[in-house]
């Protein structure tokens, strides 16, 4: 019986003094009830290491140690090669070269992805030319066809988005032709076509589209009318804004240098007036001390800045649309009958680069691959250690033999114990003398008072299940 392994490990007290049991035989997980008498331990006498001496698993059952524990996940200093190595093969130099170079492209990667991620915050828009092309055709009457004494006019409006090289390259016909990125309707808001009044009427001269919330999207506009002579129309874009733009009050315009701008640019214009002009009172730099050209647009002699989008908004206005004045020919000759005429008007849309900085923002499958090869790297750095230390056994065997084989032994003993989950010096606890020292009356004590605990617990638990 292991008298020393049961007190070292913390078994419970003398016997006798109470208490519900607290664990199997042999297994301490409590102390004697508060109050509970216990064997005085001399002050004098310093307190011994804690040992202990388990029984090897039986076979089949493996130990806690022994269990095949998860691979911690590798570290990024286990990518670099041990001293040992490089002593040994010098041109390895070159590969913590290539580590250093790759923390510093890292760190560049990481920042430009940084910028990326705050520049998709702000609205990124790059300005191109729309060319619109407006064609009319002519269909003279039909003298067969009593229903149609008159002939008939259609005016079409379609337009393309050009390209960047489509203004001056004429050798790529795609690009000399410029090349659809979005439906044509997309870019406006409205679209209205006045004819002329005195050949339709007050009541039938708009042709008016406006976008709404279901709209269809389309390439092009269509009109067809009744008529043989000419027509002077008037056609007006209001182009679709976003985020959407105002036009300035022309004072408010004149001072800033801004014509027409969106809410969030006004509001920064304004701001950058203020600090140029040092307005903010000194003393309390949440009023605005306006000067006198602000005091005539905003009517007034300070104003808080936190009230200024609001006191612009009678300031604001829509765009204007654009204008263009077309002459629908109903000439019968047959080479003037389809005309087209071009126009090229300037447009905002979304920067191509915003959608190439998102794909490469969302994409995993280079950092996939990056892992990979990581994963393929630390693996080859294993298997260098392993090779080195196969390298430095087989060399201190070869230097004496002897001495090595003796070393390794012992060293091999010590594993086995180690795998085995046993501690402590079983030399010395075969020994009489071992017993005969202070601890060995507690740890009586304490086995005593952990069998009667367990007794008791035994017949409490009967004389419940008797009782029920």
């Amino acid at each position: 019986m292991n008298y020393q392994g049961m007190v070292r490990s913390g078994m419970p007290g003398p016997p006798g003094f109470g208490g519900p049991a607290s664990g199997p035989p042999g297994q301490w997980r409590g102390g004697p009830p508060p109050g509970a008498y216990r064997p005085p331990i001399r002050p004098t006498q310093p307190p011994r290491p804690q040992q202990t001496v388990k029984r090897p698993a039986p076979q089949g059952i493996m130990s806690e140690n022994q269990k095949i524990k998860p691979m911690k996940q590798k570290k990024p200093g286990d990518r670099v090669l041990p001293p040992s190595v490089r002593d040994l093969v010098p041109e390895s130099q070159a590969y913590a070269d290539l580590l250093h170079l790759e923390r510093r492209v890292d760190m560049t990667i990481m920042r430009k992805r940084l910028e990326m991620q705050e520049a998709l915050k702000r609205p990124q828009k790059i300005k191109k030319k729309l060319r619109l092309f407006i064609t009319n055709s002519f269909s003279p009457a039909n003298p067969a066809d009593q229903n149609h004494q008159t002939g008939s006019w259609e005016l079409r409006v379609e337009g393309r988005l050009l390209e960047p090289e489509a203004l001056t390259s004429n050798k790529n016909p795609e690009a000399a032709s410029g090349k659809v990125k979005r439906k044509f309707s997309t870019f406006f808001k409205s679209l209205v076509i006045e004819l002329d009044k005195d050949i339709y009427g007050p009541d039938n001269h708009l042709v008016e589209w406006h976008r709404q919330s279901n709209t269809q999207e389309t390439d092009g506009f269509q009109v067809k009318r009744q008529g043989d002579q000419d027509v002077k129309c008037t056609m007006m874009f209001m182009l679709n804004h976003e985020p959407a733009q105002f036009k300035l009050d022309m004072r408010l315009a004149r001072l800033l240098g801004i014509h027409t701008a969106t809410r969030s640019v006004i509001v920064h214009a304004l701001w950058q007036y203020i600090k140029t002009n040092k307005l903010q009172d000194p003393n309390d730099r949440i009023w605005i001390n306006l000067d006198q050209y602000l005091r005539q647009i905003f009517n007034t002699e300070k104003i808080r800045f936190a009230d200024i989008p609001g006191r612009l908004h009678p300031l604001l206005s829509p765009p204007d649309p654009i204008a263009i004045h077309h002459k629908i020919s109903c000439d019968p000759n047959e080479s003037t009958r389809n005309k087209t005429t071009c126009y090229d008007i300037e447009v905002e849309i979304d920067d191509p680069l915003r959608q190439v900085q998102s794909s490469f923002l969302r994409d995993t499958a280079v950092a996939n691959e990056i892992q990979t090869q990581d994963r393929k790297i630390l693996q080859n750095i294993e298997m260098i250690k392993e090779l080195r230390l196969a390298r430095d056994f087989y060399i201190g065997f070869s230097n004496n033999p002897q001495e090595f084989i003796t070393d390794w032994i012992a060293s091999q003993s010590k594993d086995l114990r180690g795998m085995q989950d046993m501690a402590g010096n079983p030399d010395n606890e075969r020994k009489s003398e071992t017993f005969k020292e202070e601890w060995v009356n507690e740890a009586v004590m304490r086995y005593f008072y952990n069998k009667i605990q367990t007794r008791r617990a035994e017949l409490e638990k009967a004389i419940n299940d008797q009782n029920k």
